[in-house]
């Protein structure tokens, strides 16, 4: 995938395995979260965090920001094995890059953690406000979902209301639960899974009108709207012969398990896919605004941007018959290419 740099982790006395996967830095130092989960081997940790880090190369790009691509992962069950040294010595690994690699939160971590690593390098955002950081990110990504969802529902049915539409959140985590919020306010009827009780719990108890299915059942609904906000890849061959929604629209990152493949099914389908490095880039947008002084209500007016840019992605797509994904993959590598002529020039 061209990536300039991949950095494996191991340390005995505190239990980390982890890899930091920087995949460009042409336009600046490579921004993106860290991931702690249980893979089945490293061989899956490995794939993960490439295709991880080169999404946030094309998430930084679409939007504008002065950021690279990367992102880091950290093997082992977060509810069992995390702790303060743990997190300390992975930050003394992001340390030893330079800076050329910022960490963040992302599925397993919290801000404390962030506050841990930020105890062996400054180069980390997502820290607590109390320590002069934004705080989770995941308000931002929601919101910034939200528009592109807007803007995917504008496309379909020609006004941007999600009012009345069923809608299936698949991922009740930080960012799927403030997405819930926003879908219930505007009047949609809302579905939600998850393989948490936990998170389930959470959202219903903000939100006690929506439905819960089981996580099994994702695909056998009838829905307008599939918003997946868990792990990729959940947009396959056998998921997509079953969906009956007219529009993707979620905060996961890689939902298209091929993406050649399986955005031109989706588009030969009739189904309306915002790619998803597109919209969930408002929690980016506000690792981004941290770094220059952080300022929320300034990161939600760049989140709210995504609906203009997913719009122009729409259109382009309907207008040259190509996969929204390939449309978006290529406003970002213009973008990466015309600046690194720049550099190139000097």
């Amino acid at each position: 995938m061209g990536h300039e740099q991949v950095l494996f982790c191991s340390d005995p006395a505190t239990g980390l395995k982890a890899i930091i996967g920087i995949h460009n830095t042409v336009l600046g130092p490579a921004l993106g979260g860290t991931r702690m989960w249980s893979y089945a081997s490293e061989a899956d940790a490995l794939t993960d965090v490439l295709r991880l880090s080169r999404g946030m190369t094309y998430k930084a790009a679409i939007s504008g920001l002065n950021l690279g691509g990367g992102k880091a992962v950290i093997i082992g069950d977060s509810r069992k094995i995390k702790d303060e040294a743990l997190m300390r010595r992975f930050g003394l690994f992001v340390e030893s890059l330079g800076g050329k690699y910022i960490t963040a939160e992302d599925v397993g971590m919290t801000t404390k953690d962030m506050e841990y690593i930020h105890m062996e390098t400054d180069h980390v955002v997502g820290i607590p406000e109390t320590l002069g950081g934004g705080g989770d990110p995941s308000p931002v990504t929601a919101y910034g979902v939200y528009m592109g969802m807007k803007a995917a529902a504008k496309k379909a049915y020609g006004n941007e209301s999600l009012g009345g539409k069923q809608i299936l959140v698949q991922g009740a985590g930080n960012v799927g639960c403030y997405l819930v919020d926003h879908l219930v306010n505007e009047g949609a009827n809302v579905m939600i899974a998850d393989i948490y009780n936990d998170n389930i719990k959470k959202v219903v108890d903000r939100n006690q009108s929506v439905s819960v299915i089981d996580a099994g059942d994702v695909f056998t609904q009838e829905i307008d709207i599939y918003a997946p906000c868990a792990l990729g890849a959940t947009i396959n061959d056998d998921s997509i012969a079953r969906m009956t929604c007219r529009i993707i629209a979620g905060a996961a990152n890689n939902q298209l398990a091929n993406e050649a493949q399986h955005g031109q099914m989706l588009l030969e389908k009739g189904i309306i896919y915002a790619p998803d490095f597109l919209i969930n880039a408002g929690g980016l947008i506000n690792c981004y605004s941290e770094l220059e002084g952080y300022n929320r209500d300034r990161a939600m007016d760049q989140a709210e941007q995504i609906f203009d840019t997913t719009m122009t992605v729409l259109d382009k797509s309907e207008k040259d018959g190509k996969p929204t994904y390939q449309i978006a993959n290529q406003m970002a590598e213009d973008r990466i290419n015309k600046i690194a002529q720049i550099h190139r020039s000097l």
